[in-house]
């Protein structure tokens, strides 16, 4: 939908695409969708879920045997976001480089989008 010839939508790091891939073999799911919803002390949350088949609206991006799919409503919020995966000793996560972000809160769970620029 909010499509630039010869971009993707979002990219994903090399241990995204790899992580992203061994959760969509394991789980024996098409893809995994990336949505938007409201929640969280900054106002938005993303979303993620496993899915059987596209959504017609979806946004497909498939890199090194991952997909992603971005559903309509994020589209436009999602434009230009790198998806990483990072292990810490304490955690592990999917990490969204996001140039649309105008701020998150403390924890990194919620955010705010740039308006109007």
């Amino acid at each position: 939908m909010f499509a630039i010839p010869g971009k993707q939508a979002v990219t994903m790091t090399p241990r995204a695409a790899a992580q992203i891939s061994k959760l969509m073999e394991k789980a024996g799911h098409a893809g995994l969708r990336i949505g938007i919803k409201k929640g969280g002390c900054a106002g938005m949350e993303y979303t993620m879920e496993y899915v059987d088949a596209a959504d017609p609206n979806d946004e497909v991006v498939e890199q090194d045997g991952a997909r992603v799919l971005i559903a309509p409503m994020a589209q436009m919020f999602l434009f230009g976001t790198e998806i990483d995966y990072e292990t810490t000793l304490l955690e592990s996560s999917f990490k969204f480089n996001n140039p649309n972000v105008a701020e998150a809160c403390g924890c990194g769970e919620s955010i705010s989008f740039k308006v109007g620029e």
